[in-house]
């Protein structure tokens, strides 16, 4: 994959298909997401970034999602939760860190953005590690074109 954290995340507007595994070390369990992620236009400068999805753990299915955005600040893109705080730089092949209380966010998006703009079989993946007092797990999420 070309990993550049200057690639325009513009490449990615549509619809994708997600999968996420969630593996929490401290309660022993793998959970899992399913749902669909849309990129788009949010007609301010920023693109939306909402994701939707079933949760699965163990018997349990949950509704889920969120809303980011990922905006320019200084001519660098950043990706922001629905509220406007910063969550981390975008930068696609190296890694991020976000420090929520007493909780560190360790992540990193790999993708081909020539290939999400040209190629409908195009995939990319995020995945976060996060540790603090109370947490320690990682979490997987890759992504593949709707067709």
């Amino acid at each position: 994959m070309v990993n550049d954290r200057h690639l325009d995340p513009n490449a990615l507007v549509g619809e994708w298909n997600f999968e996420r595994r969630i593996v929490d070390r401290r309660a022993e369990v793998t959970k899992r997401v399913a749902g669909t992620t849309t990129i788009e236009d949010a007609g301010d400068g920023r693109l939306r970034w909402y994701e939707s999805g079933t949760l699965f753990d163990g018997d349990l299915e949950l509704p889920v999602f969120r809303t980011l955005f990922i905006e320019q600040h200084d001519g660098e893109w950043a990706v922001t939760f629905e509220d406007g705080r910063e969550f981390h730089d975008w930068a696609p092949g190296d890694d991020v860190e976000h420090l929520c209380g007493a909780d560190t966010y360790r992540g990193r998006i790999d993708i081909d953005v020539e290939e999400a703009a040209t190629d409908s079989q195009a995939a990319w993946s995020v995945e976060w590690t996060v540790t603090g007092p109370s947490k320690d797990y990682t979490m997987t999420t890759h992504l593949a074109r709707s067709s």
